[in-house]
């Protein structure tokens, strides 16, 4: 039988996955939460799909044994649009994938212009594609690749000062080309960016509407784990991450907000 205090992880690159954690904390805030964060790796976006499938595969495996979850959400875009499949295949654990928001975007938008922000490994798969295709066919896509804003958000959230050119360079990168200046609706494909959000919608510089995937994954995790027992006192979170040590402290009040108080090494 499950276990009571069997947590959910939250699996991501870096901080990114908060942005998830939150929302899902406002449909279940009984759950028990294992935070996974593989600094180590940091930033995803950049690495080749053998690297990202290889090294999350053996990540969350050592996960399960260790913590025994009783769900995990990959809070990741890049690792979910790579490694999902993958990870699914070789876990005994339902696991909840995270993928560009392009259908409730494609929902939303009236000009039919959508941007899309992510990372370079995220906007080249196939995946992104067909989701286009699916549920966006009639809309002019426009993607740009913003690998700063991961860095931006891993600093804001360190309480580390960041220059703003980052973010107009990133809204720059979208309305600068071919019917940019259509653009009504921002897909946020990286779990980092919308930590980032209202210094984007600064940059852009008049109403836009953003949009991520955070509420439908919150929305799952409740489905999936409806029915199941959870403490019946305070549950229990931390953090589980990977690293030089003596930099985890830096993120101690970034997780505190989300009742996360104790950080271990991997």
């Amino acid at each position: 039988m499950l276990a009571a205090d069997a947590p959910i992880v939250i699996f991501d690159s870096g901080i990114g996955g908060l942005s998830v954690l939150g929302p899902i904390l406002d449909m279940i805030p009984q759950a028990p939460i294992v935070y996974a964060a593989d600094f180590a790796g940091l930033p995803y976006g950049e690495k080749s799909e053998i690297e990202v499938a290889t090294r999350v595969c053996a990540i969350l495996g050592r996960l399960t044994e260790r913590v025994r979850p009783r769900l995990i959400v990959i809070a990741c875009n890049t690792a979910s649009t790579i490694a999902l499949a993958h990870v699914r295949s070789v876990l005994e654990v339902p696991v909840v994938g995270t993928v560009p928001a392009i259908k409730p975007a494609a929902a939303q938008s009236s000009s039919r212009v959508i941007g899309i922000l992510g990372t370079a490994a995220t906007l080249r798969q196939p995946y992104v594609d067909r989701l286009a295709q699916d549920f966006a066919s009639d809309c002019h896509i426009i993607r740009h690749a913003a690998p700063s804003l991961v860095h931006a958000a891993e600093a804001k959230l360190r309480g580390d000062s960041v220059d703003g050119g980052v973010y107009d360079r990133a809204i720059r990168g979208l309305t600068d080309q071919d019917g940019g200046d259509a653009i009504d609706t921002i897909v946020l494909a990286c779990t980092h960016f919308p930590l980032v959000q209202s210094e984007l919608a600064a940059a852009f510089g008049r109403p836009v509407t953003f949009v991520d995937g955070a509420t439908g994954i919150a929305r799952r995790v409740a489905s999936l784990t409806a029915d199941q027992p959870w403490p019946l006192s305070a549950p229990v979170r931390h953090a589980i991450v990977t690293g030089v040590a003596d930099q985890h402290s830096q993120y101690q009040s970034a997780f505190a907000q989300y009742g996360i108080a104790h950080i271990a090494p991997l």
